[in-house]
C-alpha cells in the first residue's frame, strides 16, 4: 500500500480522512515538526496538509511554514491542502507555494478519494519521467540521477555553447569520453564531427602527424598529404585523452594551436586556419607534473580554462543500479537474450561493491552476466562475484543446501558453456539427458530458449 501522510491537529479530522482513504498505508502528524519527521522517515508521495496548524491554528502562518520545508527535502511529494470554507485566499498562495491542490472541508468521502488518486497518479508518472531522463542522460548521454551528475550536468550545459576549453578530471573508467560528447551534443557543434584521440595509446613518432596532419613527402611513406584530427575536427569537437602522457616536445606546437586557432602540417610551410572546440581529460595531476616540468604550466593553464570533476562510481549513490539495468536493457537486445532484471543477490553485491574500475568495470561485468546467465535474471554469481565473496549472502553449512547450489551453478555454467544444446550440457556435466532435465526440475532452473 502507497504511503499517505496526513498532517492535522484535529484528530477527529485525522480519524475520518483515515477511514476515507482506507486504500493507502496512512501515517499520521499533528504539527509541524511532526509531519517533517514523517516525511524524512516514510518518504510518501502524497500528503494532506491542514494549513491551520499548531501554535497558529486560527491563521495559515504555521501551516504554509510547513508546506515549504516539505517541498523543500521533499520537492517531488504532492502537497493537498485542506482548508476551511472561508480560507480560498489562502489555498491560493498554498498552491502559488508548490501545493498540488487544495481541498475545502468538510471532508467528502468521494471527492477526497479522487483528488488523492489522481495526485498519486500523477506522482508515478512524474517519476518514471525522471527515470528515462535519468537513462536517457536528457538527451546528452550522461546518465544517472546522482546529486553530483546533475551537477556535472548542469555544468556541461552550461559550457556548451561557448568556446571555453575544458579539462575533465577524474579516474579511469569514469566516464570522460562521454562527459566530453555530452560537451558536444550539447553545444551547437552537434550537427559536426565529434573526434577522439588517446594521446597515450600512439606512439610519440606518430602522434604529431596524427594530431596535425601531415604533406606529401615530409617522411618515408608519406604518399599522399593527409589531414590530421584537428582538421578532421573542424566545426565540431576534438577531445584529448590522457593530455598528461603528450610528449613535452609536442605541447609547444599545441599551446600554439589553441591560442592561434591555425595549424601547419608536418612538412608543410602553409597555416591552416581551423575553428574546432577542444576538450582535454586526464587522471593524472597536471600540477603537479607543471611542479616537476613534464607539463608546461602555459598548457595546463590554457586547457583548464574550467575544470569538471567527474565522480567515481562509488560515489553516485543510486546511480550504480540505473547504469546496471541501462547496460542490462542494451546488451540483452545486442545479444538476443530473454534477460529482464538482477535478482535480489546481484542487486545487493552491485550496490556493495567498491567499483575500483568505475562504469568500465561495470560495464564489462553485466555484458559478460548476460552472455553467461540462463535464466531471465541475472544473479551474482554471473556477475562473478561468487568466487569473490563480495556479496552479502553467505555460504551455508547445511551440505544438502551446499549440493545444491554446487549443482545449480554447474548446470548453467555448463549450459552456457554449450552454447544452449542440451545434449553437449550433458555431456559436459557427465550425466545422462533424463538426469539433466530431472536436476532442472528439482532445482527448478529457467532456462533460455
Amino acid at each position: 500500500m502507497e504511503k499517505l501522510l496526513i498532517v492535522d491537529d484535529d484528530k477527529g479530522i485525522q480519524k475520518q480522512l483515515k477511514w476515507s482513504l482506507s486504500d493507502y498505508d496512512v501515517v499520521l502528524a499533528d504539527d509541524r515538526q511532526s509531519a517533517i519527521a514523517a516525511v524524512r522517515r516514510h518518504e510518501p508521495k502524497v500528503i494532506t496538509l491542514d494549513l491551520g496548524l499548531p501554535p497558529d491554528e486560527a491563521n495559515a502562518s504555521e501551516g504554509l511554514a510547513a508546506l515549504q520545508e516539505i517541498l523543500t527535502i521533499a520537492p517531488h511529494s504532492k502537497v493537498i491542502v485542506i482548508t476551511g470554507n472561508d480560507d480560498r485566499t489562502n489555498a491560493l498562495a498554498a498552491i502559488a507555494a508548490g501545493a498540488y491542490d487544495f481541498y475545502q472541508k468538510p471532508v467528502d468521502t468521494e471527492v477526497i478519494n479522487v483528488i488523492v488518486a489522481r495526485a498519486f497518479s500523477v506522482a508515478a508518472i512524474e517519476e518514471e519521467n525522471r527515470k528515462m531522463r535519468a537513462v536517457a542522460g536528457s538527451d546528452i548521454g550522461i546518465i544517472g540521477n546522482s546529486e553530483s551528475i546533475d551537477r556535472l550536468r548542469m555544468m556541461v550545459k552550461r559550457i556548451a555553447p561557448t568556446a571555453i576549453t575544458a579539462l575533465l578530471l577524474g579516474e579511469s573508467g569514469t566516464g570522460k569520453e562521454v562527459t566530453a560528447n555530452a560537451v558536444h551534443l550539447a553545444s551547437d557543434r552537434k550537427d559536426k564531427p565529434f573526434i577522439a584521440i588517446n594521446c597515450a595509446s600512439i606512439p610519440e613518432t606518430l602522434l604529431e602527424s596524427e594530431l596535425f596532419g601531415f604533406e606529401k613527402g615530409a617522411f618515408t611513406g608519406a604518399h599522399r598529404t593527409t589531414k590530421g584530427k584537428i582538421e578532421c575536427a573542424e566545426g565540431g569537437t576534438l577531445f584529448l585523452d590522457e593530455i598528461g602522457d603528450m610528449p613535452y616536445s609536442l605541447q609547444a606546437k599545441l599551446l600554439r594551436f589553441l591560442q592561434e586557432k591555425c595549424i601547419e602540417r608536418l612538412g608543410g610551410r602553409q597555416e591552416i586556419a581551423v575553428d574546432v572546440r577542444v576538450v582535454c581529460a586526464t587522471n593524472q595531476n597536471l600540477e603537479q607534473m607543471v611542479a616537476d616540468k613534464t607539463f608546461r604550466e602555459d598548457l595546463f593553464y590554457r586547457v583548464s580554462e574550467i575544470t569538471l570533476n567527474i565522480p567515481p562510481l562509488r560515489d553516485r549513490d543510486e546511480d550504480v543500479i540505473i547504469l546496471a539495468q541501462y547496460f542490462l536493457q542494451h546488451y540483452a537486445k545486442e545479444y538476443k537474450r530473454n534477460v529482464k532484471s538482477f535478482s535480489a543477490d546481484a542487486l545487493s553485491a552491485i550496490k556493495g561493491h567498491r567499483w575500483p574500475g568505475n562504469i568500465r568495470e561495470l560495464q564489462n561485468k553485466v555484458k559478460s552476466s548476460v552472455i553467461m546467465t540462463t535464466g531471465t535474471q541475472v544473479t551474482a554469481i554471473d556477475l562473478g562475484f561468487f568466487d569473490q565473496q563480495d556479496t552479502s549472502f553467505e555460504l551455508s553449512l547445511n551440505l544438502r543446501v551446499v549440493r545444491e547450489q554446487a549443482e545449480s551453478i554447474a548446470i548453467q555454467k555448463a549450459y552456457a558453456l554449450a552454447d544452449g544444446n542440451m545434449s553437449k550440457t550433458a555431456e559436459l556435466l557427465g550425466v545422462t539427458r533424463p538426469t539433466l532435465y530431472s536436476l532442472i526440475e528439482k532445482y527448478e532452473l529457467t532456462i533460455n530458449d
